[in-house]
């Protein structure tokens, strides 16, 4: 078991092994992570929050549950969150023409990016962008349905787990937005750690 860097502004892939867990921590805990899973090799099956939802007849996941892919069937099991639970299912991965219409000008660092140049860092080029399982995003919904960008809840320290139900590539990205408060002050760097047992098992 290794602690990796999931680097301020960037992203990491790592390939997850059915049976095996990943632990994303929020090092800082401020910091929001968009967050992919793939079946490995065919990464044209994905997580999709569109399929979840309905399956879990919730809007988020919550743990204990299952993720469930563009195909319904279940790519990861929820095993373990220390923070307290807020996360979101609901925003596409930012990327250069949303900071554009936020009135950037020059090319801005995004997840959309993040995502594909970190897939190609294992040889997988990835042509979809598939909504994100936004880890510690916090998107309050209100009884009207209005939408609002806060920061972050959680505390340093705070982890998900996520155990894998089949042979999965994940892909997490350090969101670089800046504009909006999500992230706390600035971005900054995660981490994550692959486990070889399943989480909350005899080990």
């Amino acid at each position: 078991m290794t602690t990796q860097t999931i680097p301020a502004r960037s992203g990491a892939a790592t390939r997850v092994k059915e049976g095996q867990s990943l632990k994303v921590i929020n090092t800082h805990g401020t910091q929001v992570v968009d967050f992919w899973a793939f079946s490995d090799p065919n990464v044209a099956e994905f997580l999709s929050n569109e399929h979840t939802r309905p399956t879990l007849l919730h809007c988020f996941p919550k743990v204990g549950q299952d993720l469930y892919t563009n195909r319904r069937r279940p790519i990861l099991h929820f095993a373990e969150d220390t923070s307290p639970g807020v996360h979101d299912m609901l925003m596409a991965a930012c990327d250069n023409e949303r900071y554009g219409l936020l009135g950037c000008s020059d090319y801005h660092d995004n997840c959309t990016d993040n995502l594909h140049h970190a897939m190609m860092a294992l040889g997988i080029r990835q042509h979809e962008t598939p909504s994100p399982f936004n880890l510690w995003m916090n998107i309050p919904i209100q009884a009207d349905g209005a939408l609002s960008f806060e920061p972050t809840v959680s505390k340093p320290g705070d982890y998900v787990v996520f155990t894998a139900a089949m042979d999965c590539i994940c892909v997490m990205s350090a969101c670089p937005q800046d504009i909006l408060p999500i992230n706390g002050h600035a971005p900054v760097e995660a981490h994550f750690e692959v486990l070889n047992w399943p989480a909350n098992t005899e080990r």
